[in-house]
């Protein structure tokens, strides 16, 4: 087969972009979003691309914005199709209906309240064994469901640290081989740092983010109803411009929907 070469040259400023195709030009971010990128691929049969289902309603980390650029990063160098269910309100979160067809969920709210046949959509989809990506306050998403985060992250979400101190993010020594975190480069999160102390024993602590006396983990998989499930407590907006956080929800989108790593 012939060997192809894919350049994406993702940069956008507040004065210029360069690079970018006309859909990803059009997005507004105040500094830079991600790097230059080089793919390789090898010339294959076509696959039906992935689709994901956007939840957005994390007002505090601008969840609607770094979610939106992060599916156009993804369908412009990934061939990812993506749906949109952004919450109105704290009641309202129109669009949920595309969690009927989408091959993965990635969920980044923060304390909704939806209540009735929205709600139980969502509930029936984990119940269904279908797999999701976790963003930061995904761990209470649903101020009427707290259960959600034990239930299906396996998480122990008890608040944060002060926002004086910023974490230093870097990989466990037990995960250094597994795949999500291949390549990954320590960096230092502009958000506060999560407290989970007792997470699920079936979880596996792929990153860890340190301040002065405490370390909590950040980043980790699970499998809950025969699905892969991948939760972080990063998500502050200056991690959507590392590439070591993009670099790892890429590949988790991926991993939890068992198809090949891409090479990023």
């Amino acid at each position: 087969m012939n060997r192809v070469n894919r350049r994406r040259f993702i940069f956008h400023s507040a004065h210029r972009t360069i690079g970018l195709s006309a859909t990803l030009a059009a997005l507004t971010q105040r500094d830079v979003l991600a790097e230059f990128l080089e793919i390789e691929t090898l010339s294959q049969p076509r696959v039906r691309p992935l689709r994901v289902c956007l939840i957005s309603g994390s007002e505090e980390y601008r969840s609607d914005e770094s979610l939106s650029w992060f599916g156009e990063y993804l369908k412009e160098n990934y061939h990812v199709d993506f749906s949109k269910a952004f919450a109105t309100s704290l009641t309202e979160l129109p669009g949920l209906e595309a969690l009927d067809t989408c091959d993965c969920m990635i969920l980044f709210t923060r304390r909704l309240q939806i209540t009735g046949e929205p709600l139980e959509r969502i509930k029936r989809y984990f119940e269904q064994g279908r797999p999701v990506i976790g963003i930061r306050t995904a761990s209470h998403a649903f101020q009427n469901w707290l259960e959600l985060d034990k239930l299906v992250f396996g998480g122990d979400y008890q608040n944060h640290y002060g926002k004086d101190f910023k974490p230093y993010i870097e990989v466990v020594e037990s995960a250094k081989d597994h795949p999500l975190v291949r390549g990954f480069e320590p960096y230092t999160s502009s958000g506060s740092l999560y407290r989970n102390p007792n997470l699920a024993p079936d979880t596996t602590v792929l990153l860890k983010g340190t301040i002065p006396e405490h370390t909590e983990p950040v980043a980790w998989t699970r499998i809950y109803k025969g699905a892969r499930v991948f939760y972080t407590s990063l998500g502050h907006p200056d991690d959507f411009r590392q590439k070591s956080f993009l670099r790892l929800l890429t590949r988790a989108v991926f991993w939890v929907c068992e198809r090949e790593l891409p090479d990023v």
